[in-house]
């Protein structure tokens, strides 16, 4: 993975929230957490696994929905984050986080019924691999994101401490049929990308988003969008 120690380094989980989900980052949480709901709800008793869990964002939303949720995360830094959400929330009994290796996932094949990753394929390094194991634990289905190559995430994707990788609609079509998965649906969004909601108030995001959305319903627009959700299932 790119840039593990940066991630893992603790002021960056103490941040990383409040960096990224305040401000006009307040709709992009918003969105990203309609777009997993949208896939994979009905959620009660359902077994599901996030991958780089992060902050716990998803994992305490889908656990106070009546999940039963594991969280796997290479930082110990941004689980100590998460699990403290999950006390706050109340959900601390049906949710799990892992300190661990989305390469080596340390779980049974079937062991979920759902496989979450998102904000994580931008990072990875070996992305059919990781595609392969996520596979490998579900029964059922796979859920994630991906940033696109042809879009205006291009522009400032040098910048991202990080680095990132960024997807044709081709290419994961290529690495689902590679890892025997069957698209179910993908949701095309955000022509104005990510960092630019960011820098802004909300106040003044809020606009520019009602604007995007509009943009985004000619189908044209589904080539310029910066970010994909894809919902796959396990053949």
């Amino acid at each position: 993975m790119k840039g593990q120690e940066w991630y893992q380094a603790d002021d960056v989980a103490e941040e990383y929230d409040e960096k990224r989900f305040s401000r006009g980052g307040q709709l992009i949480d918003r969105r990203e957490k309609a777009a997993v709901l949208d896939a994979i709800m009905p959620l009660e008793d359902k077994k599901v696994l996030e991958i780089a869990c992060g902050t716990g964002r998803f994992t305490v939303m889908l656990a106070a929905r009546g999940a039963n949720v594991v969280g796997l995360d290479i930082s110990a830094a941004m689980l100590q984050q998460g699990r403290t959400k999950a006390r706050a929330a109340g959900v601390s009994e049906n949710l799990e986080f892992l300190r661990g290796d989305a390469g080596r996932l340390p779980f049974p094949d079937d062991h979920f019924d759902t496989v979450v990753a998102m904000r994580f394929f931008h990072l990875a390094d070996d992305p059919e691999a990781f595609l392969s194991e996520m596979r490998r634990v579900s029964k059922h289905q796979i859920v994630f994101d991906t940033f696109n190559r042809f879009s205006a995430r291009s522009v400032y994707n040098w910048a991202l401490p990080m680095g990132s990788r960024l997807y044709s609609k081709s290419e994961v079509s290529v690495l689902l049929a590679k890892t025997d998965l069957t698209l179910t649906d993908v949701e095309d969004d955000f022509i104005v990308p990510y960092g630019a909601y960011r820098s802004i108030p909300n106040v003044l995001a809020s606009p520019i988003r009602t604007l995007d959305r509009a943009v985004g319903k000619f189908p044209a627009s589904d080539h310029l969008a910066s970010v994909s959700y894809w919902n796959a299932r396990v053949r």
